[in-house]
C-alpha cells in the first residue's frame, strides 16, 4: 500500500510506513482541535483515541502487504485492544452528542476559560494524538527489522498483552455492572451504602483497568526490542508518556472522587492507586 500521499510534512521520518502515520496523527488532531471549537465539546480526541492506534498499526501492516508475521501479530492485538476500548467507549456514551468526558468540564472550571482554551490548543488535541503515536511506535522498529523471525519475546509479549486485554476488560465489566446498579438504586430512591466500587479487581488497587492498559503498551514494546535485539531505543518514549499521562488523569480522577465521597479518602489510604499488591500511591489515613 502507497503511502507517500501522506507525507506532506518534511521531518526525518519522510518515506517510512510509520512517517505518514505521523502525518495523520497531525491531521487528526487538527480535525480534533477544530471539532471542539466548533462543538464545544472536548472529547474528540478521546473518541478518534480507540482507533487510532488499530489505523496506525493496519497501515504499516499493510506497505508490507501484511507479509510480515511480526507486523501482523501486533496488528491483530491492537485491533483487538481497539475493539474492546471502542466497545466500552460507546455504552458509556462517548459518541453521542454530549457525551464527554466529565473531566474536562472540571479541568474547564479549574483553569477558566482562557486556561483551558489554552490547555486545549496546547495538549488536549496536539499531545494526547502525539502520545497515541509513540506508544503505537514499537510497529515502526519491527517494520525496520521485518527479516527478523518471530522468536521467544514475541511469544511472551503476546502472551501477557492477551493477559492484560483480559484484566481490562474484567475490570470495566465489573465498573458498568456497579454503576448500572448504582443508577437504578437512585431511580427507585434506594440507600448507595458504597458510591464507589471497591470489589472486584478494585480491591486489588483504585484503578486495575488503568493497570492493565499500561501493561499492555508497556509490553508492546518487547515488540521492538524482538524484532531489533535492542533493548533501548526511542519509541520507549511512548509508555513511559502514557504513564505520566495516566498519573495526571488519576490525580484528576480522584480529586473529583474524593470531593464528592468523603468515605473515598479511607480507600484511597487502604489500596494502592495503580500497582496491585503494594502500597504505592496510598495516602496517609486522615483519622
Amino acid at each position: 500500500m502507497d503511502l507517500s500521499l501522506l507525507n506532506f510534512i518534511n521531518h526525518p521520518m519522510v518515506g517510512t510506513p510509520y512517517g505518514s502515520v505521523l502525518d495523520l496523527a497531525i491531521v487528526l488532531a487538527i480535525t480534533c482541535w477544530l471539532l471542539s471549537v466548533i462543538t464545544r465539546e472536548y472529547s474528540w480526541v478521546d473518541r478518534v483515541w480507540s482507533v487510532a492506534p488499530a489505523i496506525f498499526c493496519l497501515l504499516v501492516a499493510s506497505s508490507a502487504n501484511f507479509e510480515s508475521s511480526r507486523l501482523n501479530l501486533m496488528t491483530l492485538l491492537i485491533c483487538l485492544w481497539a475493539i474492546r476500548m471502542t466497545f466500552n467507549s460507546a455504552r458509556r456514551g462517548y459518541y453521542q452528542p454530549g457525551g464527554e468526558d466529565y473531566r474536562w468540564a472540571y479541568l474547564c472550571e479549574k483553569l477558566g476559560p482562557t486556561g483551558f482554551q489554552a490547555l486545549n490548543l496546547f495538549f488536549i488535541a496536539p499531545g494526547l494524538l502525539l502520545v497515541v503515536w509513540l506508544f503505537t511506535s514499537p510497529i515502526h522498529h519491527a517494520w525496520t527489522a521485518m527479516e527478523s523471525p518471530l522468536n521467544w519475546l514475541d511469544g511472551l509479549a503476546a502472551a501477557l498483552f492477551a493477559l492484560f486485554w483480559i484484566g481490562e476488560a474484567v475490570a470495566d465489566q465489573q465498573m458498568w455492572r456497579f454503576q448500572q446498579q448504582k443508577k437504578a438504586r437512585q431511580g427507585q430512591g434506594l440507600p448507595i451504602e458504597t458510591p464507589f466500587i471497591t470489589t472486584g479487581l478494585f480491591q486489588y488497587c483504585r484503578h486495575p483497568n488503568f493497570f492493565c492498559e499500561l501493561g499492555m503498551w508497556w509490553v508492546f514494546y518487547l515488540f521492538a526490542i524482538a524484532a531489533t535485539d535492542k533493548i533501548f531505543n526511542w519509541s520507549g518514549l511512548g509508555f513511559l508518556a502514557l504513564t505520566g499521562l495516566f498519573l495526571g488523569s488519576t490525580r484528576v480522577t480522584e480529586s473529583i472522587s474524593a470531593s464528592r465521597y468523603p468515605s473515598y479518602r479511607a480507600y484511597q489510604a487502604r489500596v494502592s492507586r495503580l500497582i496491585p499488591f503494594t502500597r504505592l500511591g496510598c495516602i496517609k489515613s486522615a483519622s
